[in-house]
């Protein structure tokens, strides 16, 4: 979330689930294994100079092609997509997250025209993103990705001046306090400066970026100032955490841009671990599968016990119809990642893809530990309630789909979904207690709708 939240999976059950393939527009989450986990160990440093608990905090990556990061309230940073294609280093991203820490800690919930659609998750896996390239979001995909253009330079941040001010000073102290440079906040501000000379771009009557966030030369030397004073200004960025970014930033690139600039730019003389996952992905999306499996291979060459390798051979082999094959790595996958959640959740996919009986009964427990643990995954509740309705307890699977349906906004099927589980299930017990709360839950988004 590889990248997931787990959504666009077949276009089969996208139809069953009455999903659409979501375009860039709908700024849908988006959400990987591999991308949570390195933007946590990023953010973690950060979070705890902000006096932040680093478990309460998240870093949710977005998929929408502006460079912009914000704060809507609570303590979650929202990253989009397109400010993730901009950057060259996580030590540019660690700048931006820092600074909207400095709006978390300030108290700067301001509602981010952004941050609506975070609260739908409708895509919820960028390698099954190829059913959202066949369904038509292949132009969509490309303009994601397509770096410098102006619509990438939209709305950066949407705060006024003076919380400006505030966050920037709260963001330099916080890199200080984790013993990060400042060298690559300051990087990335003059980047999008020079982006808008190079365009010409200027300040238009409503555009929030430039009228609440100007990028003026004085503010990028004032941050110089303070970050030059101190001593984590020459330390070097940390060769690991770059590393890791390096691939995510491929996958990223190899999911959303156009084939062919994922071929320009990772072309086949190229042998390095982003090139293999950027191709990979590209491959994927052309239904290419030896050549897609070809680059998992050189993945799993490097290093067959990486993880997020085994996934990406997983689930390519999954969604080429062969589950049976695809339980060996993705069974190892969980294993070595404590049964991360969403690997779990494609795991338990693979098992009841497989349609062995056999396997019913591990799925069942792999899926309803990977719910316990990350509640917010509508594919691995649709998948439980696949199991349950297999078992013929059909007043969980009613529940299991009310969840899915109330995570990805379709309220009128999930209060349709959370009465028939409350008829069937135990009076008073938890599981009838929570379908009366997704009952409420969704009586009350109707009412919202209807004002």
């Amino acid at each position: 979330m590889p990248f997931a939240r787990i959504a666009a999976l077949f276009l089969s059950i996208l139809a069953l689930l009455g999903w659409s393939a979501a375009p860039a527009s709908a700024q849908s989450i988006l959400r990987d294994a591999e991308t949570e986990a390195l933007l946590k160990d990023m953010a973690k440093p950060l979070v705890t100079a902000a006096g932040l608990n680093p478990n309460h905090v998240d870093i949710v990556l977005i998929n929408d092609s502006s460079v912009n990061a914000f704060v809507a309230g609570g303590q979650a940073v929202y990253v989009n997509s397109g400010l993730i294609n901009q950057a060259d280093t996580a030590a540019e991203v660690q700048g931006v997250i820092a600074h909207e820490l400095g709006h978390v800690t300030g108290g700067h919930a301001v509602l981010n025209q952004g941050a609506q659609p975070a609260t739908n998750i409708s895509i919820l896996s960028l390698l099954l993103g190829a059913a959202a390239a066949a369904a038509g979001g292949g132009e969509a995909a490309l303009g994601v990705i397509m770096a410098g253009q102006q619509a990438a330079m939209g709305k950066y941040l949407a705060y006024n001046r003076s919380q400006e001010a505030s966050a920037d000073a709260a963001g330099a102290q916080y890199l200080s306090t984790a013993g990060i440079s400042g060298r690559g906040s300051v990087e990335f501000f003059k980047k999008l400066q020079n982006l808008e000379f190079r365009y010409g771009y200027r300040p238009q009557s409503g555009d929030e970026f430039y009228s609440t966030h100007p990028l003026t030369g004085d503010r990028i030397q004032t941050l110089q100032d303070v970050y030059e004073k101190d001593p984590a200004w020459t330390r070097p960025d940390d060769p690991q955490i770059q590393q890791r970014f390096m691939r995510i930033k491929a996958k990223l690139f190899g999911y959303l841009a156009e084939p062919r600039d994922v071929f320009r730019t990772y072309p086949e003389t190229d042998n390095s671990v982003p090139a293999h996952y950027a191709r990979a992905y590209a491959y994927h999306r052309q239904s290419q599968l030896d050549r897609a499996r070809a680059e998992t291979d050189a993945l799993l060459a490097v290093d067959a016990n990486d993880p997020y390798f085994l996934e990406l051979k997983g689930q390519i082999l999954l969604e080429a119809g062969q589950a049976a094959e695809a339980l060996v790595p993705l069974r190892k996958a969980t294993e070595l990642t404590g049964y991360q959640p969403l690997i779990a959740t494609l795991f338990g996919h693979a098992l009841i893809a497989t349609e062995d009986p056999a396997h019913f009964a591990e799925a069942q427990t792999v899926l309803k530990n990977a719910v316990a643990r990350d509640r917010e995954n509508p594919f691995a509740w649709y998948q439980l309630g696949t199991i349950y309705a297999a078992n013929g307890d059909m007043p969980r699977a009613r529940l299991a789909s009310a969840e899915q349906q109330s995570l990805t906004g379709q309220m009128d099927a999930a209060l349709r979904s959370a009465q028939a589980a409350e008829a069937g299930l135990p009076s008073n017990s938890p599981d009838w207690l929570r379908a009366q709360d997704i009952e409420m839950q969704a009586r009350a988004a109707l009412e919202r709708k209807k004002r």
